[in-house]
């Protein structure tokens, strides 16, 4: 698997901004709701600054809101007492990116899943679609009863963006395979209700499902808990949660919002921040499945092979995947 991202100055073309004197970085950080130790997002997010921290020896602020009207809070008073740069995790700020930004232009800002068209906003997008073809490729060559479940949080674009690339994969591993769905709910609660997200499993495992993955922050902890005392495999998402339950987690979908914040700050430091919108999927190493000790023996030589080859074919433009959020739907 592959540890290494693309910089973020090296995806920019022409968008960048006067560079930033060492002496003004003042880092600070905003999650998303579900808690800064959700063992997935989140926790990525916080493992990125803590690596920054630990090789620079510089510190940072970071708050956990627990409601929207709290992020925009966090992000603007962090900007009005001198942090640089913000880094603001979750689509769910964007608007309230948009606003801040927008006040303090002399202030450099990052948003993760989210895109701000402004000079002084970086915004830092995924290819969730490719990573989740490539989990769900595995889910489909390791279920053995031809149905897998997927458990998403809160029902929005970006998450059918994660189910739809899932379902290509399962789909491309065996044509006829079910793909059972559900969302956890329609709110910011629905990243944080591993009770909800343990039911939801449950159900489709009675259903049949014997591969579940959960794109639901903490919600999905339930889902892994479930599917493991269910003797079932599970899927995790974000962070690589293969040790959460050793032998039943089959992979894990990484997205490298670890070192996107670790970026952030070390490319403010060097002068080099860059605004625009940065897409990152499988080529620029933004995407990836996740295999180590918990979970090797879980994945057999034909597997390893099969979604190595999906990797080459996703850079090469061999397999495009498709993008829900391009048209707001998924083929059948």
């Amino acid at each position: 698997m592959r540890q290494t991202l693309v910089s973020v100055v090296a995806l920019a073309v022409a968008a960048t901004v006067a560079p930033a004197r060492a002496a003004d970085l003042k880092p600070a950080l905003v999650y998303g709701e579900g808690g800064k130790f959700d063992k997935s997002f989140n926790e990525a997010a916080y493992q990125g600054a803590e690596k920054f921290k630990a090789e620079t020896g510089i510190e940072y602020r970071d708050f956990e809101p627990m409601a929207d009207a709290q992020g925009e809070q966090a992000i603007r008073n962090f900007a009005s007492r001198g942090f640089n740069p913000v880094v603001a995790v979750s689509f769910v700020w964007t608007s309230a990116m948009q606003k801040v930004a927008a006040e303090y232009p002399d202030t450099k800002f990052v948003i993760v899943d989210g895109v701000v068209d402004l000079p002084n906003v970086s915004s830092v997008v995924y290819k969730e679609h490719e990573g989740s073809y490539l989990v769900g490729l595995l889910a489909g060559m390791a279920s053995k009863t031809g149905k897998v479940g997927f458990v998403g949080g809160m029902d929005v674009p970006l998450i059918r963006k994660f189910s739809c690339g899932y379902k290509q994969g399962a789909r491309a591993a065996k044509a006829d395979i079910t793909v059972l769905q559900n969302m956890t709910g329609t709110t910011g609660a629905a990243w944080r209700d591993p009770v909800r997200g343990g039911e939801l499993t449950k159900n489709q495992i009675d259903q049949g499902a014997d591969v579940v993955f959960a794109a639901a922050g903490a919600t999905g902890l339930g889902v892994l808990q479930t599917a493991a005392d269910n003797g079932k495999l599970s899927i995790g998402v974000d962070s690589n949660q293969n040790f959460l339950h050793p032998g039943s987690v089959l992979t894990s979908m990484i997205k490298r919002v670890d070192l996107t914040v670790f970026n952030a700050y070390s490319e403010f430091r060097s002068g080099a921040f860059a605004a625009g919108t940065h897409a990152l999927g499988v080529k620029e190493g933004g995407v990836d499945y996740a295999v180590d000790d918990n979970n090797k023996s879980l994945l057999t030589p034909q597997m390893t092979a099969a979604v190595e080859k999906a990797k080459a074919d996703i850079v090469s433009g061999a397999v495009v995947v498709h993008d829900y959020m391009s048209d707001n739907s998924c083929p059948d």
